[in-house]
């Protein structure tokens, strides 16, 4: 193998490309505009929390294969905690029920028709409604598959929805949330335990791969922003990066532009991408006491979606939110406070110590318009990939789905 493989972006589909490049001994080097790598998915000290925190909630599953394959290739799946059995805790704000859904082993959901382990008061049938996404069209949106006046609904799918699509139901691409539904529930308990990192995002997922990749002889820079390509016929000849001579490619070198899709389409001539985005809010809370395992709760009929807890911190994430983001991060922290103390038992406790982060860019508009927008991994150049979560992985955009397309890159980029 003679040719290097550039690789312009450190997020998790970037890393992932390098990773499995490195596995198989190709040259590689990363470059990343950002003094850090991980993207949308990092951890940073906080000063005003005085502790380490995410720049958001993620929550993976044990179905997540590439997920699963790429902690163990960086040596990081020992950083993950969660449940020994598959299961997933809601509260209901309204009603003040709470209860914890249980799947069972096998693909056979007999677990539906145990009260112990599903939804209270959801009929069977609100539950097979699923099996629709099986059969959804390209324009079909969630709410074409699903009754939205379901018990179920309201207590099951809405809050998975919108976790895995950002996206409301209303207008969240059905298309999506098949292999999702598929590759997790489908497949039986084993594969869809809730996996948490136990110490930070950075420390599971980022960092191990940043150490992977330069163990196995790859380059890293950091603050190297790609300002052009500069094409050479059907191929690219040379990378423009600030500040630095071109950086000429020889006749076997690759390279794949794993950046936002944004960036992606100023960057490469005539390419179609996504072009609408839809807002995650976290609100991060320092509490006392002693630190916990990492810990994970569904809630229903409030602000709050979703609440983690890990170590002293308690985070609250809010997918689709667009509007919530518009509010200042003083208002959302002393909207959602007393949500937190109301579920975990802090009686009238004052506002901690807190950091509120939105991700107005968190993930592409996930609906069935701009689902077909996503690009391949092949571009008219021929020695030119994409990798994000963002191209056309089948998945939304997701862990799983950045790690997928950056492993695809690299098989396709891999020097003949």
């Amino acid at each position: 193998m003679t040719g290097r493989v550039h690789i312009i972006g450190a997020g998790l589909a970037g890393l992932s490309c390098g990773v499995r490049l490195a596995e198989r001994g190709v040259p590689v080097t990363l470059y990343e505009s950002a003094q850090h790598a991980g993207g949308r998915c990092r951890s940073f000290h906080d000063e005003a929390m005085g502790c380490r925190i995410d720049n958001g909630n993620h929550l993976m599953m044990s179905g997540n294969r590439a997920t699963m394959d790429y902690l163990d290739l960086i040596g990081a799946q020992g950083t993950l905690a969660g449940p020994a059995r598959a299961e997933f805790p809601f509260l209901d704000t309204v009603s003040g029920r709470r209860w914890t859904v249980r799947p069972n082993a096998g693909p056979i959901p007999w677990w539906i028709l145990v009260h112990g382990r599903r939804v209270p008061r959801a009929s069977v049938q609100s539950y097979l409604q699923g099996i629709r996404f099986l059969f959804a069209g390209k324009n079909h949106t969630v709410a074409d598959c699903l009754d939205m006046h379901t018990i179920l609904f309201r207590r099951f799918w809405e809050p998975f929805v919108v976790a895995a699509l950002n996206a409301d139901p209303e207008e969240a691409s059905a298309r999506l949330m098949a292999p999702v539904v598929m590759e997790t529930f489908a497949r039986g308990e084993k594969a869809c335990r809730p996996r948490l990192v136990r110490e930070g995002l950075s420390e599971s997922l980022i960092d191990p791969a940043l150490d992977y990749i330069q163990r196995h002889g790859g380059l890293v820079q950091m603050g190297a922003r790609l300002r052009g390509l500069n094409m050479d016929g059907d191929r690219i000849g040379a990378l423009d990066i600030a500040g630095q001579d071109p950086v000429a490619l020889g006749p076997g070198d690759a390279v794949v532009l794993a950046v936002p899709p944004a960036p992606a389409a100023d960057l490469v001539p005539g390419l179609t991408v996504p072009r609408g985005n839809r807002a995650i809010v976290n609100a991060h809370f320092r509490l006392d006491g002693p630190p916990k395992e990492p810990t994970l709760m569904g809630i229903i009929g409030r602000t709050a979606q979703w609440i983690f807890q890990r170590g002293n911190v308690v985070s609250v994430t809010v997918s689709a939110a667009d509007l919530l983001a518009e509010e200042t991060n003083e208002e959302i922290a002393n909207r959602i406070w007393p949500e937190v103390t109301r579920i975990i038992g802090l009686g009238q406790a004052p506002l901690p110590a807190h950091r509120v982060v939105k991700e107005k860019r968190a993930t592409f508009a996930q609906i069935p318009s701009e689902v077909q927008r996503r690009p391949g991994t092949v571009t008219n150049w021929s020695n030119l990939y994409l990798a994000g979560d963002w191209t056309d992985t089948g998945l939304p955009a997701t862990i799983e789905g950045a790690i997928r397309s950056g492993a695809k890159a690299a098989g396709l980029a891999m020097p003949a």
